[in-house]
């Protein structure tokens, strides 16, 4: 079967505004044709630019830019305390006991995660085994083995169902050393997109907690993994409730599109708030001379918005916009397969939730897409569903049934 697309390439490779929405030249396509004149200036046009460009971020900056207090002076080592405070709020409610909660500002998610490795080697001790899924985002086994961590990994993603493996999670939880940090998604987990339901995440709780294991959550997706921020917090919020002391890595980079403004927090949550300030006193003697302290523009950005009534309407509306279309495309996208004449069971696909879908294709299956097609995406079978749209999802599931018919998407 022979496709044609004309001298572009479909980006389904990052979680990054730039790639999650665009098309690009392809180096083995003709040059001589123009990208403007492709289908890529057609359908671009008829999809939400990404939060970027989204109007309660260009609302804010116009306020921020009106305001004769705002300066480009140092925030302090733990960053604005009224953004720390309303981002904190996000994630753990607006009922959330703050006197309770230790948190500063962080260098996005990634940063958060390298301060929260920091703390946990320094008090719970240099060595201790931290647990994370199989998968799991790239950078966590680097971060913490810098960290001083000793980086194991949990069960998590089932090849042979394409789902999750709840039984095998369990088994590794009760299996880990008492003490042990498991790292956790709190939504939308990367790469997967396969989330335990709110019964088996009660049953993880109970299992943490029968071990004395340290909870880490990591919070990269919320608000943008269903759509409705307090929806995504439900894991955080009930291990919280559960009587964890839970340290949170946060990211504003997706849900508010903040990718190049490195904004984050890091928060743990403390019994009484005498240990509250014993943890922020160490939590600055680790950042001081990590990075002294955080950028302020974006940070000003989420506190302009989750600082007005307004403006947060606002926010949650267009974050829902964007999370249903990417739920609209994961539902195309398997239309159009089976119209494609494909048998696979793509149903995990339409069951998994976020930006990605992790889609069961081998290494070699991902080669073919993006050496015959110019389809780009990671090698472990993720793509971005945010690169797909109405003028594009054909040809992309076209060629998925290409390289995918008579072979596997499950392991054996």
């Amino acid at each position: 079967m022979k496709l044609q697309y004309g001298a572009i390439a479909i980006i389904l490779l990052s979680s990054g505004n730039t790639a999650a929405f665009a098309v690009s030249s392809s180096s083995s396509a003709s040059a001589s044709t123009s990208t403007s004149a492709s289908p890529a200036g057609e359908y671009l046009s008829k999809i939400p630019m990404g939060a970027p460009d989204a109007i309660f971020v260009k609302e804010a900056e116009r306020r921020m830019l009106e305001d004769p207090a705002v300066n480009k002076e140092y925030a302090s080592i733990v960053g604005d305390g009224r953004y720390v405070e309303l981002a904190l709020k996000f994630a753990y409610g607006q009922d959330a006991d703050m006197t309770k909660i230790a948190g500063v500002q962080s260098l996005s998610g990634t940063g958060a995660c390298r301060i929260g490795g920091h703390f946990f080697a320094k008090f719970v001790g240099e060595g201790t085994p931290i647990y994370i899924p199989t998968p799991t985002w790239g950078n966590h086994l680097a971060i913490f083995k810098e960290a001083g961590l000793d980086v194991r990994r949990y069960r998590y993603y089932n090849a042979e169902t394409n789902g999750l493996d709840y039984d095998g999670l369990l088994e590794d939880l009760e299996g880990a050393p008492e003490g042990s940090i498991i790292l956790l998604h709190s939504c939308a987990h990367n790469p997967t997109g396969c989330d335990p339901t709110l019964e088996q995440w009660s049953s993880i709780s109970k299992k943490i907690g029968e071990k004395s294991h340290h909870v880490f959550f990591d919070s990269a997706y919320q608000g943008f993994a269903s759509g409705d921020a307090e929806a995504d917090a439900s894991a955080l919020r009930l291990f919280v409730n559960d009587g964890h002391n839970v340290a949170l890595a946060q990211s504003f980079a997706k849900n508010f599109g903040l990718y190049g403004e490195r904004t984050g927090t890091f928060s743990v949550v403390t019994n009484n708030p005498e240990e509250k300030e014993a943890v922020m006193s160490q939590l600055k003697l680790i950042i001081r001379p990590m990075y002294s302290s955080p950028p302020i523009h974006g940070s000003s950005i989420v506190r302009t918005v989750l600082n007005d009534e307004g403006l947060t309407e606002q926010y949650y509306g267009e974050c829902a916009k964007m999370a249903d279309r990417i739920k609209s495309m994961r539902t195309l996208l398997v239309d159009k397969l089976k119209e494609a004449g494909s048998t696979h069971d793509w149903s995990h696909v339409s069951s998994q939730i976020g930006m990605f879908a992790f889609t069961g294709m081998n290494s070699d299956m991902c080669d073919e897409l993006t050496s015959k097609y110019s389809i780009f995406l990671t090698r472990d079978g993720r793509i971005s569903l945010a690169g797909l749209n109405e003028s594009n999802v054909e040809y992309v599931a076209k060629a998925i049934h290409s390289v995918t018919d008579g072979k596997s998407i499950t392991a054996a």
